[in-house]
């Protein structure tokens, strides 16, 4: 089960009812915060949820109104006593680009990790405690005015337990729940592993975050098929399509056009001009392209689970 929370929803800059870009994904009591503009404390206390069990905060690119809220809440963790890393990541020059950023920050009683993601998925189990087996992190080139990059998390589903091969491998009934787990047993000297006792796997769970882009074939290509496409929309009319590509930017229309052609469920606008006052307004030019748009508004929440069958 993964809980999405958009927590700002404006670009540029922030409003009396949007703060600026960031969204909170939660899975298994964990958290990755992809960006972190300003006001993003403050969007989390008023949508109920807590930004301290963040692991990773994913950073799409350093333009101010997607960064500028990490000194505050670097500073609010360090109150709270946090100990435990906090690993940031984001485009190449993260080190150089953050650098005046954490001093900011000041003293702090955790490590803050900087690491630039390569093009292999980051298997979060692997390297923090409580995610799911099956969770990852990937991140893919976008097309903005500088180095940029969107995300992509999935959530991988195991096969059906089949009770009857565990009988057959004499696993006793205590090991059952470690095996669906994805770890290995040892029984009587020998190993068994959850494949043995799986049957195929099942559709898992996808999210991709796009950032601040203009339509490119990565953002297609990483968010085939995916359950929940959060895009970027800046200019809602189409008249300003000239100028959307200009500055690296998207209207409804290209959001919609990009969701159809990567055959996703669900579409959430986001990132809207400080100018447009109300988005869902023009919510029209993009539905009328792919019909399961949503302009989204910050607080705003959905739970995704896996499929029964």
């Amino acid at each position: 089960m993964i809980e999405i929370t958009m927590l700002g929803t404006s670009a540029l800059m922030p409003l009396p009812d949007r703060a600026l870009t960031a969204v909170l994904l939660h899975c298994g009591g964990r958290s990755i915060l992809f960006d972190c503009g300003e006001g993003t404390q403050t969007a989390a206390r008023k949508a109920g949820v807590s930004l301290m069990k963040t692991d990773i905060i994913a950073l799409t690119h350093y333009h101010g109104d997607h960064i500028f809220g990490l000194p505050g809440l670097m500073q609010t963790m360090f109150s709270l006593g946090r100990t435990q890393p906090l690993y940031i990541t984001g485009p190449k020059g993260l080190a150089r680009e953050l650098a005046p950023i954490i001093k900011l920050a000041g003293a702090l009683t955790f490590d803050v990790i900087l690491f630039e993601m390569g093009d292999a998925p980051l298997v979060l189990s692997e390297h923090f405690d409580g995610w799911p087996a099956g969770a990852a992190l990937k991140a893919f080139e976008t097309n903005h005015r500088c180095d940029s990059q969107g995300y992509c998390f999935t959530l991988a589903r195991a096969g059906k337990f089949l009770p009857e091969r565990a009988r057959a491998l004499k696993v006793p009934v205590e090991y059952w729940s470690v095996l669906q787990r994805g770890e290995s047993v040892e029984i009587n000297g020998e190993t068994v592993r959850p494949e043995q006792v799986l049957g195929e796997e099942r559709k898992g769970l996808k999210i991709v975050f796009t950032g601040d882009t203009s339509p490119c074939d990565s953002l297609i290509v990483n968010a085939k098929d995916a359950d929940l496409l959060i895009s970027e929309a800046t200019y809602d009319e189409n008249e300003h399509t000239s100028l959307a590509l200009e500055r690296g930017h998207m209207t409804y229309e290209m959001a919609a056009e990009c969701a159809k052609a990567a055959g996703v469920r669900e579409l959430w606008l986001t990132h809207f001009s400080q100018r447009i006052e109300t988005p869902e307004t023009s919510l029209h030019l993009a539905s009328d392209i792919f019909s399961d748009t949503v302009c989204c508004v910050d607080g705003m929440k959905k739970t995704l689970s896996f499929e029964e069958r």
